[in-house]
């Protein structure tokens, strides 16, 4: 050989190592570092927990989660090697072996058939490269493969691979596709359905056992056979799994569950952490929601409204019908059938104000616990009662029921002075008439009746109107709005005279957590749905206590409470007493029978049900109310959720007396009362005198005080006539009870 020949050689082969090296230092410079991978946090799913550690609901854009390779069952990674890479323990990350095995295969079939990739190389490609097929992008894979293989232990590689690998419908890693296939934790998955998941990697589409069961059951049986090969599983264990029935619908990936509730707590948490965080940190919600409860609630509710929904319909059919047949056209009926009504339910914790239940419609997202703001009808009455009693009033304070008007000029609301009947006010208001300066309001209550002079008591019990109206005119309507702002509303209220009239509009859960006021002994507790927030180590991102403070003092309270136990006794909620335990609440019924509401209350729990239609349509006629529609459906869910609640009477604070008090007068009570009760005080302000007027003769005048607190004479003319109970109220038998 020349020497000029020999140079030439050694000059080729030194240009030949320098491009190859510059190629790979080319490759090398555009590769992700692998050490990236040390901090590298897939996309994870979020979960959320009731209060009892039961799934609720998942956050996720892909279903995922990250499990140590302990967590893993043996026969899933067997499974997964078997079928992927037999040769996974021994190769340096690419298999030249398994490599030159497919190109053949894929040459002899004219199709790709077989990839050769390790699970190394499938790993750095999942979270490194893109999916492109070109040579380029191969020869990446291989040198990350080398320098994964390097720097992390066959374990560790293998770990990330089950955890990210997509197994099809959403679910990526092992976990998720264990939620996905078959309804349970990864870690309970027998030999049988990990063959089918380990069967499901390459193709997730085309074998998946819900849209494709001959494939997947055929795929299931090849990576059984190669787990037989490869000595992981025996035979009979094989043919034990072959006869396993393959899963024919989605597992429980629990995201439907209480989705008013979770929808409420990813409007406080998405703001504070972000979307990205929220839907892709898995992070772990715990919440205070209680799914038994839940459900009873759910269940109940939904068949209430579903009957209402029924009979609305079909007396909507019956009048619609009517009218055709007596040829009335166009119909005065809408021709359009009724929509579905709606509903909500919230259930509290008293002591704390954790939610434990919450419903906010039906068929939507749209949440009317929180998003919607109704009218309260009767059911604001209590902050009346309240302010009442906070200004020195008892229970027995004694109030007129008797007609009344009002007229406006166009500043202020004033009474009609001496229109103290129906005649009286027909004359004095007939000169407003059509007059566009001067309005007249004339209120009433939901019979047409006017009982007289009654007592606070019996005024709240049956939900008397005209009584409501002469309070919030003795106290003050801003006296009123600064109580109920102090009990929880958190609504603007508008200080008027039909304020107790639920004029205003609210919430339902600002309003159940002002109730729950009253049935905390004055103590507000704010409602809340968050115990606490971990991210994926478990380290907890923040938690919560109960936001308590004093709102009113607990004498007040227990005062209100004490008179809305004669609602449930022998008053407008009277259906709730089936209940048999000691139990307070308010029904509401507002005009036009537009919303129907119950909130009551035990020493433990506490319950606001509501039902109405969304574009305030109304409900009809005089059958549907608080009292006689929503009470039912309320006492139903509670008698289920009480169930692990021993009954107990809300305590009574110092400074409180009982006293035995004629039902009429308010006056201490003598044999020869014909109806007492006793009432509870405060200790300075239960009355001093004795009853001594003579029931068995005729009314005539009677002594007593008025709303003012002073003496008064009051005419038999303001005594209630004679008529027929309307639906709402309860029966002389059930007045009996609650006066006895």
């Amino acid at each position: 050989m020349t020497r000029s020949r020999f140079c030439l050689i050694v000059l080729t082969i030194a240009l030949c190592i320098l491009a190859s090296a510059l190629t790979l230092r080319r490759f090398l410079e555009g590769l992700p570092s692998y050490q990236s991978l040390e901090d590298y946090t897939p996309s994870l799913t979020t979960r959320a927990f009731d209060v009892k550690g039961d799934l609720l609901a998942e956050f996720s854009i892909e279903k995922r989660a990250l499990l140590t390779l302990s967590e893993i069952p043996v026969d899933l990674q067997n499974a997964v090697i078997a079928t992927e890479d037999s040769g996974f323990f021994r190769h340096i990350g690419i298999s030249p072996r398994g490599m030159l095995r497919a190109a053949a295969m894929n040459f002899l079939r004219g199709r790709v058939v077989q990839g050769g990739s390790t699970l190394t190389q499938q790993l750095a490609k999942l979270i490194f490269l893109t999916p492109e097929r070109k040579i380029i992008r191969k020869i990446k894979e291989m040198l990350l493969s080398l320098q994964l293989e390097r720097n992390f232990s066959k374990e560790e590689i293998l770990q990330l691979y089950l955890n990210q690998i997509y197994f099809g419908h959403g679910a990526y890693g092992v976990q998720a596709a264990a939620h996905v296939y078959f309804g349970k934790d990864v870690k309970s998955l027998k030999l049988g359905e990990c063959a089918l998941l380990a069967g499901l990697i390459r193709f997730p589409g085309g074998t998946s056992p819900f849209t494709h069961p001959e494939r997947a059951a055929a795929r299931r049986k090849i990576v059984l056979q190669r787990m037989l090969n490869e000595g992981f599983i025996a035979r009979k264990d094989m043919e034990e799994a072959l006869s396993a029935a393959l899963p024919a619908q989605r597992g429980g990936v629990l995201n439907a569950q209480a989705p008013y509730f979770v929808e409420y707590v990813r409007r406080q948490l998405e703001p504070k952490y972000g979307t990205a965080m929220l839907w892709r940190g898995g992070l772990q919600i715990h919440t205070t929601l209680d799914l038994s409860f839940q459900r009873i609630a759910e269940e109940e509710m939904e068949k209430a409204l579903k009957a209402y929904d029924e009979k609305a319909l079909a007396e909507w059919k019956k009048e619609l019908d009517a009218e055709v047949e007596a040829g009335i056209d166009p119909p005065t009926v809408s021709t359009a059938p009724p929509a579905s009504i709606q509903g909500v339910f919230i259930l509290l914790d008293v002591k704390t104000g954790a939610i434990r239940a919450m419903i906010g419609g039906r068929g939507d997202q749209f949440n009317r616990c929180v998003q919607a703001k109704r009218q309260p009808g009767s059911t604001f009455k209590p902050f009346v009662w309240a302010a009442a009693l906070n200004s020195g009033m008892t229970g027995m304070t004694l109030v007129e029921d008797t007609p009344l008007a009002y007229y406006s000029d166009g500043r202020d609301w004033r009474l009609l002075e001496g229109a103290t009947d129906q005649q009286a006010i027909m004359l004095a208001t007939a000169p407003f008439a059509g007059s566009e300066d001067f309005k007249v309001w004339v209120p009433s209550d939901f019979d047409g009746k006017f009982l007289g002079v009654i007592t606070l008591r019996k005024a709240l019990a049956l939900s008397r109107n005209i009584a409501s109206i002469r309070l919030i005119e003795h106290v003050g309507p801003p006296s009123v709005v600064e109580l109920a702002a102090k009990a929880g509303i958190q609504s603007p209220l508008e200080p008027v005279l039909s304020l107790g009239l639920g004029s205003s509009v609210v919430t339902p859960l600002e309003l159940a957590g002002a109730f729950s006021t009253f049935a905390n002994g004055g103590v507000h507790a704010e409602p809340w749905g968050v115990v606490r927030v971990e991210d994926t180590q478990g380290k907890i991102l923040e938690a919560h206590a109960p936001k308590m403070e004093e709102a009113l003092s607990p004498q007040l309270a227990y005062l209100l409470t004490h008179l809305m136990k004669t609602v449930v006794q022998g008053g407008t909620g009277s259906g709730a007493s089936r209940l048999k335990r000691p139990l307070a609440g308010k029904t509401g019924t507002t005009n036009d029978h537009r919303d129907l509401w119950f909130i009551g209350y035990t020493p433990d729990l506490l319950a606001a049900a509501w039902m109405g239609y969304d574009d305030f349509t109304s409900l009809g006629g005089t059958d549907w109310t608080g009292g006689t529609t929503v009470v039912p459906w309320w006492t139903n869910v509670m008698e289920g959720a009480l169930k692990d609640y021993p009954p107990r009477d809300f305590p009574v604070p110092e400074d409180i007396i009982t006293l035995a008090v004629d039902s009429e007068t308010g006056l201490l009570a003598l044999p020869t009362c014909p109806k007492r009760v006793l009432q509870a005080f405060l200790k300075g302000s239960e009355p001093k005198e004795y009853c001594s007027f003579d029931h068995s003769q005729p009314l005539k005048l009677r002594a007593g005080f008025s709303a003012s607190g002073e003496m008064t004479s009051l005419p038999v003319s303001t005594a209630a006539p004679a008529g027929e109970e309307p639906t709402d109220l309860p029966s002389e038998e059930d007045l009996d009870n609650l006066y006895q």
